[in-house]
């Protein structure tokens, strides 16, 4: 019990460190033979559940499935309007001890976040639930020839996410070079999220704590938050228009401007 008292309070200094620096750590604090052998040692931290917690994995891609991909679609193409082109896409949040997963589809028009889910794993049942939160909140009309695209993750090829595209006539697009470029507009959303509040707090302490301030959040992003990519609009205001609109971006440290098709009536 000692030994065990000793491990709980290193554990505490140091909650990230591996067992067999710990059985180092206790031969050198306890007498010669009080100390049981390393796997010994092992097996008395399993006994009193003093072995680290395996790390989730930070991979949110796995792309090593029997499922089909994709082609894609979206290539050069330039929506005009919202409900046209939606981008998918998942990130992870660190927690004290754990982390969580956030399943976001964006608007590729209007940069809206449409749908959303976090969750505690990366079970293909969330990116549905963030896809059909987005479906929620279209028409039957403008879902129709809609195309969504995404990586190749096993959530996004699986029967139940693709079957669910096609039950409402969306078009099924995916990347093929695996590079960030190739689904931008989802990666420059996750950036927003983790540069403007992820990384300038403290982990969240709990997957509530994360769940009440992410969905704060977005509710600020899309009704209240500029983007130079839209004309200093929100994407709430961009969501409910059409049209051609100077589109702002950042290169080299300054703003460059471009005509894209977005909302009319924009400076």
């Amino acid at each position: 019990m000692r030994i065990v008292d000793a491990v709980r309070v290193i554990r505490e200094q140091d909650p990230g460190i591996g067992y067999y620096k710990l059985w180092l750590m206790m031969n050198r604090m306890f007498l010669c033979g009080w100390v049981p052998g390393r796997d010994s040692f092992l097996k008395l931290l399993r006994d009193f559940h003093l072995m680290q917690k395996r790390p989730k994995p930070r991979c949110t891609t796995n792309s090593n499935h029997r499922y089909r991909r994709y082609k894609n679609l979206v290539r050069g193409f330039v929506p005009t309007r919202p409900n046209q082109l939606w981008v998918s896409d998942i990130t992870y949040i660190d927690l004290v001890d754990d982390c969580c997963y956030l399943h976001l589809v964006t608007d590729a028009y209007s940069h809206k976040i449409v749908g959303w889910c976090l969750s505690e794993t990366l079970e293909a049942e969330y990116t549905l639930k963030a896809l059909r939160m987005a479906i929620g909140q279209a028409t039957a009309d403008e879902l129709q020839g809609l195309i969504h695209h995404s990586d190749r993750g096993v959530q996004y090829c699986c029967n139940a996410y693709t079957d669910e595209l096609k039950k409402y006539g969306i078009r099924i697009s995916m990347t093929e070079d695996y590079k960030p470029t190739d689904n931008a507009i989802a990666e420059r959303v996750n950036g927003i999220l983790k540069t403007e509040v992820i990384y300038r707090e403290r982990r969240f302490k709990t997957y509530q704590d994360a769940l009440e301030r992410i969905s704060g959040f977005i509710l600020f992003y899309n009704d209240t938050r500029p983007h130079y990519s839209i004309g200093m609009k929100t994407p709430s205001e961009v969501h409910t228009q059409s049209g051609p609109q100077k589109v702002m971006w950042k290169s080299e440290g300054r703003l460059s401007g471009a005509v894209c098709p977005l909302p009319q009536g924009t400076p």
